[in-house]
């Protein structure tokens, strides 16, 4: 377990953000859909660097998701659940999505569906990390 309570508490608070901003943004009349799933997928991959930390693992710079929940199957194989739920279909709203060459804009099921599935994330990352964790 780590020693770096604090970096491990920063991850998390920042993860915490992102969802924050997804959340707010998904009530909203005429939501963008697109910056939603972009911080639901932001908001998974701080956690699971978050978890990273929390195991003394090295954290790749990556957005790619199946990368970091590969790297946390390595610690903890109750990992692949996340696999079995398809949380790594959310890694192109990291990078690709944000750009005009793609021009890809999400539907409102898509966006509740990056939002819940943050928040799968958010609560079994947690469950993991024993610590105090805000």
């Amino acid at each position: 377990m780590s020693n770096n309570i604090e970096t491990i508490r920063l991850w998390c608070l920042k993860a915490d953000s992102d969802l924050k901003n997804a959340s707010h943004e998904i009530e909203h009349e005429d939501p963008a859909l697109d910056t939603i799933c972009f911080h639901a997928q932001q908001t998974i991959e701080k956690y699971l660097k978050a978890f990273l930390v929390f195991s003394d693992t090295e954290i790749p710079k990556t957005h790619s998701l199946i990368r970091l929940i590969r790297d946390c199957i390595l610690i903890d194989t109750s990992f692949s659940e996340l696999i079995d739920k398809n949380i790594d279909e959310l890694t192109d709203f990291a990078v690709e999505i944000r750009y005009a060459d793609e021009f890809y804009f999400p539907s409102i099921e898509e966006a509740r569906d990056a939002i819940e599935k943050a928040e799968f994330v958010r609560s079994f990352v947690l469950s993991r990390i024993t610590l105090i964790k805000q």
